[in-house]
């Protein structure tokens, strides 16, 4: 089987858990969660950062901290996983979905006023906007922010899938109060599930860590002022991140050499296309998709994956747009058109780093014959 995204492995990741199994540091308290997220503080230039259980976990303590209630709404873009939205409800507030824009599949910051118009007219505060850097790819965050500050609304940025990406020659993250990766098994790093949430506010992280550990108050007993998460990141988990942390460019490197080798061998074929590159963008490539012109190709992406399948070829759709999902069809949704044409004619591709070049051609080959 050739997977969509498998993780990229090696002895260095396998020699960094055995280490902290001999140690006998395997929980939250280990010295290698603490190396980890300086490690990685550093490596996306943000000064603090706080291992966590899953990029979702992230996200939700950022939100968490803004005291949301009924009656607060958070914009967000439809265009993501679930993952990214659903903690907005979980922290007591309502989802205001907003469409992508064509030129990089992210939040299209032109609707965002339309957005907070939405929201007055239902009875609802704007707290936050949260972006997602979808598939690898930064959002045009400075024209979000100029909507967000004339509003007085912070930012919390959605990187989950753009761990290597850049805007402008900074990673992914800059330029909102806080942004949220994950590093699950699919992604170009991964710590096997776990996540991180940075700032340059160190007192946000100190209490995002604060409330991640049980929001437990320093003494030989547990004491509790609060309710927090059981949400910290487990050391054996935090050594395989910095093992894999310090490959990280490499991974990017072979991911965006794999869309290069795909588009070369593909885009010729009428009505295939694949996500843009917006200008200024590194885009990382975690994965590859591409779009079918249904009309000049007379195939549906369904069956073009059900092909794969058949070959033994793992690929999945675009996201399903979160106001098309059953459980937010009651909820807001400023424009759509664009999401949803990706959704109809998008596929991605097998993307992770461990792919080899004859394996990128079998898949090429089985798209090419069924395209024909």
């Amino acid at each position: 089987m050739i997977a969509l995204s498998a993780p990229d492995l090696g002895p260095v990741d396998r020699e960094a858990v055995l280490a902290t199994l001999d140690d006998g540091w395997v929980s939250s308290a280990a010295p290698a969660v603490t190396a980890f997220e300086q490690a990685f503080a550093r490596t996306v230039g943000r000064a603090h950062a706080t291992a966590v259980s899953s990029g979702t976990a992230a996200l939700h303590l950022a939100l968490h901290m803004l005291d949301l209630g009924p009656g607060d709404a958070v914009i967000a873009p439809t265009l993501t996983f679930i993952g990214g939205v659903a903690p907005i409800l979980h922290a007591g507030a309502r989802p205001i979905f907003v469409d992508c824009g064509a030129a990089d599949w992210n939040l299209d910051p032109a609707l965002l006023e339309e957005a907070f118009a939405r929201a007055g007219r239902e009875g609802l505060t704007v707290r936050a906007i949260v972006p997602a850097d979808l598939y690898g790819q930064c959002c045009d965050i400075a024209a979000i922010r100029a909507v967000a500050d004339e509003k007085g609304v912070p930012v919390i940025l959605d990187s989950a899938e753009a761990v290597g990406a850049t805007l402008d020659g900074r990673h992914a993250g800059h330029g909102a109060m806080a942004a949220a990766y994950s590093f699950n098994g699919n992604k170009i790093i991964t710590t096997g599930g776990g996540g991180m949430l940075a700032s340059d506010d160190a007192a946000l992280i100190a209490r995002a860590r604060s409330l991640a550990t049980a929001a437990r108050v320093p003494a030989v007993h547990y004491e509790h002022a609060e309710v927090g998460f059981n949400y910290r990141m487990t050391g054996l988990a935090a050594a395989l991140g910095s093992a894999q942390l310090a490959t990280l460019e490499d991974k990017v490197a072979r991911r965006r050499a794999i869309h290069g080798r795909y588009r070369d061998r593909l885009d010729a074929l009428a009505g295939v296309a694949f996500a843009p590159e917006a200008p200024g963008r590194r885009h990382s490539r975690w994965l590859t998709v591409m779009l079918l012109d249904q009309t000049a190709t007379a195939v549906a992406p369904e069956a073009l994956r059900l092909a794969l399948e058949a070959a033994g070829i793992e690929s999945r759709p675009v996201w399903k747009p979160m106001h098309l999902q059953p459980v937010f069809r009651d909820h807001p949704m400023i424009g759509g058109a664009v999401s949803e044409r990706l959704f109809a004619d998008g596929l991605c591709l097998p993307s992770g780093s461990v792919l080899t070049d004859a394996e990128i051609d079998r898949v090429c080959e089985v798209i090419e014959a069924t395209l024909a």
